[in-house]
């Protein structure tokens, strides 16, 4: 994902020379043909991500569209004060990029661990917040984020992460994209998950289940559109994420279930993400989705039970 968002990057910035690219100390490398097609508009910030955000800030008042970049946690939890104050209260065009979200840095132990990050930032006013699902989904993604008049948060992955989409999709902020059609269960992903939901949802269908999938992969603004037409024809709808089931995409999605009037919704609510508790494993970000239940068997089994039941 962070190589398609630092391809895509530069592209942009060939094609609009307000673009500048603000780095929290990585990423040299990974932008050496930024650097060399538009100099002068990568920014390393150092260790100190909360003035990188007042940097922007500035930046994106003086007409220019900032992008921010760094791993997930040292993006968000170290600069909230600095992305409510400056970003959201001011309602600047900047864009962070959060690398490495969820449990792509398992092995790193907490400090570099991002399953609550989500929560926290879709509680600012105006602030956007997306997870892309795939490499193509990050190109549409960013294009849309550096014409989004507000702030914006893209959650990416690290590296490896598998193409779903043949192609990049028909991609607009706050509208999710459905990758399969189903009239049983419905699962709603947020982030690197989506080929586990589509993975999940083949053993669902081997069971004679119609399991339609999306990529959700706004959490503000919702897609409610959706949200309307799944809970009106499917018996479940299942939120997918690597964060918390405290506060992301199945917090979102439960919040607008509980506004809607009875009548109207015939489907259950589950969630699966990360449970409310730490991470103290020390393995790799495969091992750690087994030890929250983020595998197609384990989601296709809660499925099961949930229909059954």
């Amino acid at each position: 994902m962070r190589n398609a968002f630092a391809q895509q990057l530069t592209e942009l910035a060939r094609q609009d020379e307000r673009l500048v690219l603000l780095s929290g100390d990585i990423g040299n490398r990974l932008f050496d043909r930024l650097k060399a097609e538009c100099p002068g508009r990568f920014i390393n910030c150092g260790v100190a991500e909360g003035n990188m955000i007042g940097v922007a800030t500035g930046l994106a008042l003086a007409g220019l569209r900032p992008v921010c970049y760094t791993i997930a946690p040292f993006l968000t939890y170290r600069c909230l004060e600095q992305i409510r104050v400056d970003l959201c209260y001011h309602h600047v065009p900047v864009t962070l990029v959060g690398t490495g979200a969820g449990l792509a840095y398992a092995s790193l132990g907490a400090t570099h661990h991002s399953c609550e990050e989500m929560g926290m930032l879709r509680l600012l006013p105006g602030l956007a917040v997306v997870a892309p699902g795939d490499p193509w989904e990050v190109r549409a993604a960013l294009r849309a984020a550096v014409q989004h008049p507000g702030p914006v948060y893209l959650r990416i992955g690290k590296k490896g992460e598998p193409a779903v989409h043949a192609a990049e999709p028909a991609f607009a902020i706050g509208r999710a994209l459905r990758l399969r059609e189903g009239t049983d269960v419905c699962l709603l992903n947020a982030g690197t998950l989506l080929p586990i939901a589509l993975q999940a949802a083949e053993l669902l269908s081997a069971d004679g289940l119609g399991a339609g999938v999306y990529s959700f992969h706004t959490l503000k603004p919702l897609d409610e559109t959706v949200l309307a037409t799944e809970f009106t024809r499917c018996r479940l709808v299942v939120t997918l994420e690597e964060h918390s089931v405290l506060g992301g995409l199945g917090g979102s999605v439960a919040e607008w279930l509980a506004d809607q009037p009875t009548a109207s919704v015939r489907a259950r609510l589950m969630r699966c993400g990360t449970r409310d508790e730490f991470l103290h494993l020390t393995c790799e970000q495969g091992a750690a989705r087994t030890h929250f239940g983020l595998t197609p068997e384990a989601i296709a089994s809660r499925v099961r039970q949930a229909l059954s039941a």
